[in-house]
Order: C-alpha cells, then sequence, then structure tokens
C-alpha cells in the first residue's frame, strides 16, 4: 500500500532536471491537454504495440545506417537510397523503422495459426517476427542478381492449389524464380520454398539466412550444419532442410561482415555463434551454364508434436472453401482481388481472427466485426460461428466484451455481428449466449454519461481512444454509433430467446440513446454551419469524419440520402481525397483501402455514381499479390501503417462487391447497384452467388446483350419472398412485381 503514496513523480521529476532533461510528468500533462479527460486507462495494448514496434526500430538504428555494405530486405534498399522516391532522412529520428514499403504477403493452409510472409522481392520469413530466408544468383565474375535491390522484379499469387507467392527476378542474364507456400504433406505443415535458377556463364544459387524480416533486425544467434539431415538448425528447436544437400555451406558473425562477401571463401565449419546476434549463413549451388538449378527448401513450422490445426482442417483448400459464394466478372483483376481475398479471410481465421499475419496478429472486436461479416456474406457462417463462441469468454465481469482497455465501441460490435450472424443464417442466438447479450447490452446503458452533463455530449459514451485512426481520446460518434445499433441488436436477439421484457428495455434504450446522439449533432450543425457529422462534438471537421460514416455503413441507422451522411460524405470527397483515395492525415498519414471503402458504401447506398471510381481505385492500391496493407504512401505505393497484409482491407472488398450485387435496405431487397458500368459489355459473365441474405441465399446474375441487358435472380426464401428493387447504374430503378425473377433492361430505356 505504501507504494501507491509514494511520491514518484517528484523524485522522477528532480532526477530528470538533476540531468538537465525534460521533466516527463510536465511533458505528459500537456499532451493530455490536446485530449479529452479520459475515463479509462491509456489502452495497455497500443502502448506494447508502440514499445515493441520502436524498441525495433532503435535496434535498426544501430544496425543498418552503418552496415550498409550488408544486403538488407527490399524497404532498408529503398528507404535508406537518397536517390530513391521512399528515401527518408535520418537526422534526429531515435527509431528507424519502415514507413515507405510496410507490403507483405501471407502463406499457409487453413487451420494453421502459423502463417509465413514473404516481402515484394520474395523474403520468406516463416515464423512471426522471426528471421527470413532469402536467395540470390551470383555468378563468379562478379555479377550479382539480389532481388532486394531491384528496381522491378514481377510477383504474384498463385491460387490453383492453395495460397502460394511466386517472385521472378532477372538481371543481367541471370534469373530467378521463386515459389512460397504452406504444404502439410507427411502429418507437419512446413513453409517451402521452391527455387529456380539460371545464369549465362558459371554462378551459383545461394540460399541465405537473414537476420532480419519485413520489420527490420530480427536476432540470430547460433545456426549450426546438421551434414546427415542436410539441414540448418537456427536457435533450439527451427530448422532449415535442403533438398538436395547443397554444394557448399558458409557462415557468417556480425564482426565478420554479411556472408555475402565471404561467398567464395572455403568455409569448413559447421556453424557459428555470433553475440551480437546476427549471425549469417549460405547454403550455394553451382549452376552449370544455362541449365536450370532447382532446389527445395523446406521449414517445419512445428515441432514433432501434436499438430495446431483446427479441427479436422488438414484436409486443405478444398473443404475450407466448400460452400463459398461464387463471384463471375469479365475483369479479370477485380476477379482475382475477391478471390485471394476470401482466402485471406480463411487463412486469418484459424480458430480465433486475426487483423494480420505480423503486426496486426492478435484479436480486436473492431477488426473480427467487419471480418466475420464478410466471412458470413461470403457463405462461410460457420468458420465464423466458432469464432462467436468465444465471445462470452472475452467478456470481463462488468459486461465489457474486451480487447483493449480504452475502447467504448466493442460492446456494440459484439452484439452487432451476432446478430448479423442469426439474420444471415436464420439461425436463433444460442442459449448460451444470452447472459453475455444481456450483460453486453447493460454495460452500454450504464456507461453512458449524464444527461446532464456538457450539452454537447451529455448522454455520449466517455471520451476514449475508440479506433485510434480518429486521433486523441474524445466523445467519438463512432462508439455511439456501435453503442446503438448494440443495443438495437441486442433487443432483437432476446426477442428470438422470448426475453420480452430485456428486449424492449434495450429498445427504448436504444431509441434514447440515438435521440442524444441526434441532439448532440444538431447543436454541431449549428455551430458548423452545415449538417456534416464530426468524428465527435468537441471537434472541427477533419478526416477523422470518416468514423461517423458508420451511422450509414455498415450500420444503416440514418437512411440512405440522409443529409448528415451526404455532406460528410461531401467533406471527405472535397478535402480528404489525394491519388482518389481517402487520405488519412491522422496518425496513418496514407490512403486507406477500407476507409476508402466505408465512403463508397455510403455512396452506393446513396446511388451516387462516384462510389465505382473509389472501387477502382482500391482496386489500383492492391499489391501484386491482390492484398493491402492498412495504409498506403501516397508516392511509393508501398505501405506506410499498419500490417502489410491488412484482413479488415480484404473484408472490405469482399464486402463491397457482395453488396453491389445484393444488399439489404429496410425490408427489402436491392439487386445490381454496385455493377460497372465497363462490365456491361455483350456476352460478360457477371454473377454472384449463392449469397445469404436476411430473407435467405440469393443468386444474382446480370447478362448483357447487344441491345439489352437482364439482371436475373433466384432467392431460397425464408419466408415470403422481400421487395426487390433493381438498382442497375445507367438506368432508372425498377421495382420487381411479386413472382418476378427477372427484369430487362434496354440500351434505350427500360422494358
Amino acid at each position: 500500500m505504501w507504494l501507491r503514496w509514494f511520491p514518484w513523480k517528484l523524485l522522477v521529476s528532480r532526477a530528470a532536471r538533476a540531468r538537465g532533461l525534460i521533466d516527463p510528468w510536465k511533458i505528459l500533462s500537456r499532451l493530455e491537454g490536446f485530449a479529452q479527460p479520459l475515463e479509462g486507462k491509456v489502452p495497455l495494448e497500443l502502448i506494447r504495440a508502440g514499445l515493441v514496434f520502436h524498441s525495433r526500430g532503435l535496434l535498426n538504428t544501430g544496425a543498418i545506417q552503418h552496415n550498409l555494405d550488408w544486403i538488407w530486405p527490399f524497404w532498408v534498399e529503398r528507404q535508406y537510397d537518397p536517390t530513391d522516391e521512399s528515401f527518408i532522412p535520418r537526422a534526429f529520428s531515435i527509431t528507424h523503422v519502415n514507413l515507405t514499403h510496410r507490403n507483405w504477403t501471407a502463406v499457409g493452409v487453413p487451420g494453421c495459426k502459423e502463417l509465413p510472409i514473404v516481402d515484394p522481392r520474395g523474403l520468406v520469413t516463416p515464423f512471426w517476427d522471426g528471421w527470413s530466408l532469402d536467395a540470390w544468383v551470383v555468378a563468379r565474375d562478379g555479377r550479382r542478381l539480389v532481388p532486394s535491390r531491384l528496381d522491378d522484379a514481377g510477383q504474384s499469387l498463385d491460387l490453383d492449389d492453395g495460397v502460394a507467392v511466386v517472385t521472378r527476378s532477372a538481371w543481367n542474364g541471370m534469373e530467378l524464380l521463386s515459389r512460397a507456400e504452406v504444404d502439410e504433406k507427411g502429418g507437419l505443415p512446413a513453409c517451402r520454398l521452391s527455387l529456380t535458377a539460371r545464369s549465362g556463364g558459371e554462378a551459383v544459387l545461394v540460399v541465405a539466412l537473414r537476420p532480419y524480416n519485413p520489420e527490420g533486425v530480427s536476432f540470430v544467434e547460433e545456426v549450426r550444419l546438421d551434414r546427415g539431415s542436410a539441414c540448418w538448425r537456427v536457435g533450439r528447436h527451427q530448422v532449415v532442410a535442403f533438398d538436395p544437400p547443397a554444394d557448399r555451406y558458409g557462415f557468417s558473425d556480425y564482426h565478420s561482415g554479411d556472408i555475402h562477401t565471404r561467398l567464395f571463401e572455403t568455409d569448413d565449419r559447421a556453424g557459428i555463434r555470433c553475440k551480437v546476434g546476427m549471425a549469417t549463413a549460405a547454403a550455394l549451388y553451382a549452376i552449370d551454364g544455362n541449365a536450370a538449378r532447382q532446389v527445395l527448401v523446406n521449414v517445419p513450422l512445428e515441432p514433432e508434436s501434436p499438430r495446431r490445426i483446427h479441427g479436422n482442417e488438414g484436409a486443405g483448400w478444398k473443404r475450407a472453401l466448400a460452400g463459398t459464394s461464387i463471384l463471375r466478372l469479365p475483369e479479370k483483376r477485380m476477379q482475382f482481388l475477391f478471390d485471394a481475398a476470401v482466402r485471406s479471410l480463411v487463412l486469418h481465421s484459424p480458430g480465433d481472427v486475426y487483423p494480420g499475419p505480423y503486426t496486426y496478429k492478435r484479436f480486436w472486436f473492431r477488426d473480427a466485426a467487419f471480418i466475420l461479416h464478410a466471412l458470413m456474406c461470403a457463405g462461410l457462417a460457420d468458420r465464423a460461428e466458432r469464432v462467436l463462441d468465444t465471445f462470452p469468454g472475452r467478456q470481463t465481469h462488468t459486461g465489457l466484451f474486451h480487447s483493449q482497455e480504452g475502447e467504448w465501441d466493442s460492446n456494440g460490435e459484439a452484439l452487432w455481428i451476432l446478430s448479423r450472424y442469426c439474420e444471415l443464417t436464420g439461425r436463433g442466438p444460442k442459449p448460451e449466449w444470452r447472459r453475455a447479450i444481456e450483460r453486453g447490452a447493460l454495460w452500454i446503458s450504464r456507461n453512458r454519461l449524464p444527461a446532464g452533463q456538457d450539452e454537447r455530449y451529455g448522454g455520449l459514451l466517455p471520451p476514449g481512444f475508440s479506433a485510434e485512426h480518429l486521433g486523441p481520446n474524445d466523445y467519438y460518434y463512432w462508439d455511439d454509433f456501435w453503442g446503438v445499433a448494440g443495443l438495437r441488436a441486442a433487443a432483437g436477439l432476446l426477442e428470438s430467446l422470448a426475453e420480452e421484457r430485456a428486449a424492449s428495455g434495450f429498445r427504448e434504450e436504444a431509441d434514447r440513446f440515438q435521440e442524444t446522439v441526434e441532439r448532440s449533432l444538431a447543436r454541431v450543425a449549428l455551430r458548423l454551419g452545415r449538417p456534416a457529422m464530426p468524428a465527435s462534438p468537441t471537434r472541427r471537421l477533419d478526416s477523422g469524419a470518416v468514423g461517423s460514416l458508420a451511422a450509414g455503413y455498415p450500420l444503416k441507422l440514418f437512411g440512405q440520402r440522409d443529409a448528415r451522411l451526404l455532406d460528410t460524405a461531401e467533406f471527405l470527397l472535397a478535402r480528404c481525397l489525394v491519388n482518389g483515395g481517402f487520405y488519412q492525415d491522422i496518425i496513418h498519414s496514407g490512403m486507406n483501402p477500407y476507409l476508402t471503402l466505408h465512403l463508397a458504401q455510403v455512396l452506393l447506398r446513396a446511388g451516387d455514381p462516384r462510389a465505382s471510381g473509389l472501387v477502382r481505385t482500391v482496386a489500383d492500391l492492391a499489391s501484386p499479390t491482390g492484398q493491402w496493407p492498412e495504409a498506403v504512401h501516397p508516392r511509393t505505393g508501398g505501405g506506410c501503417m499498419g500490417d502489410g497484409h491488412h484482413v479488415w482491407a480484404s473484408a472490405e472488398w469482399v464486402l463491397m462487391l457482395r453488396n453491389g450485387f445484393l444488399r439489404e435496405e429496410g425490408d427489402g431487397l436491392i439487386l445490381a447497384s454496385g455493377i460497372l458500368p465497363e462490365w456491361l459489355e455483350p456476352g460478360a459473365e457477371i454473377s454472384f452467388g449463392p449469397a445469404p441474405s436476411s430473407f435467405g441465399e440469393v443468386s444474382v446474375a446480370v447478362l448483357p446483350r447487344r441491345e439489352e441487358v437482364e439482371v436475373q435472380w433466384n432467392g431460397s426464401w425464408r419466408g415470403l419472398p422481400p421487395p426487390i428493387e433493381v438498382r442497375l447504374p445507367g438506368f432508372d430503378p425498377v421495382a420487381a412485381r411479386p413472382g418476378d425473377r427477372s427484369i430487362l433492361f434496354t440500351r434505350e430505356g427500360i422494358s
């Protein structure tokens, strides 16, 4: 107890001043002045993530800038090159981090928690936050094919038999083809790197062990050669196996320099230890003339123990994708992005759900709500269900659905996605969810501020960090919209469980909460002189207003053409677009694919054709492997924030295309409203389904002909067919008559 009363602040302040340092408590108090008073704690998850990120950056500062003769990953080679677009002066930067090419692609098999990543030049990192494997072609005459140093290389995602990243590099008569994937043959998942090299003269293919990954330094203290099994043993438990065995092996420690400077030296050692943790190693294969040299490298992802494949998913991709809604588009790039996105959703839901394979490989309710919604809308509700079953166990005794401190949106997100599961599947809520649902809704009600407080935010949820890209802690409307939606969801769920009294109470509370939010918005509109919704009642209009679009997408608390929604969208379109995409200048400082699609969804509901331009921009922002980072650098086109393979973005792509074919609006369905006009060439194949909806499964096909376009649908309804309206872009909307299964549009009008 005495520790609580010990004068820590006074002692720390005195110690800092005595050494000529700034008083840290004074700095913290000044920082707090830029935000609203915070009732909760600073989110430990954000602090932990920031400390890990910048600790790595500090190691990078010490390791990279005075060792630029090493071969480094692609982002370092670009970001440290003063002649490159990606160059960032280092000067007074304490930490050096990847801010220009945060791009990588996960490979794996369904149900396996291990997700190796591959960078844009084929660098493979088999283990989370671990070391990497690279490949080079080096000629005796000094020529070198080093992919990370090339301006251009070809990369693609092969979806024919799972998920594989294929990287092609060529330079000065040398070629290198690499294929990275995860294979589970033999009973254990393994990262497999297949290499094929060619050279016009005498050269070697080099498989190199690298003490870094796409974030920077990752220590390798020891690597040993096991000649009997033709493998390296890295540390105590990790193995790199070669087939066939290499012709030669070489090793180096930090003080001897990077192994690439010693490739042609004789080295009879069986391994090396490096106290600094920067050990490097090379396996060398001779290349004879123009003949191809092929090598297979296997890295077991688990020790020889029971596998962590969830359930029976070892059966592979065919089983995991069974029942998935099928998309057919005439534009192969759009088709590929959808197929890649669905596989990303599957890979990152191996029993839990992750918004990324590396930087964000942990659970958040916010990301989970969108990812699980996309899984459901793509026909994979059973995969989502097992994650939903974990929600009650994530709830605290207060009723908070907890993923990190200081956030007030998680309860609304958890309740909303539970409700969407029931709507899309036609299944009732599970009895074992009942207590969690009621407690979660009570938490929202109890945590609203007293109505008699400041008229701007009285009755809203307290200030919090919310979605961190909105800014410092504040009374965010994003949280309130999710709170209202959560109460409405809880009311519907409890009504399904015959809890009529509780359902009625939460429905009334939702009405009161929404009225409070709308009164706050009306006061803000008077202050701003326009109906647009800022991020909070204390803010001016800025890019954080994108969070207030949640009232329209995905929650539909406001109508399709609500003036507040549309004016917010107009502000964002006029002030916050860069290169055609939504630019979030708060924290992310990049173009955000998933937030661009949030804006597009609001425009889609309103029938605004500008939605298609935003969709096209997001497609253009995708990597060659069909992935998006959390935010995209406006000049390099590489990732500048968050995970380089951002699964929330993948989820939004699936939801955007699904809603373009079919979406619920009130008591009915809207069909074909997101079909891009350029797809409507005669003979094009355009279809989606069968896909779940609130009314049952639906299949939609658009059949363009020379003089007409026909929109067909087929529903397996759970009750009476819903009202259907077809809003094919470029044509007047048409309401279907009872019994209709198609509508014919003529190129000159409607038939």
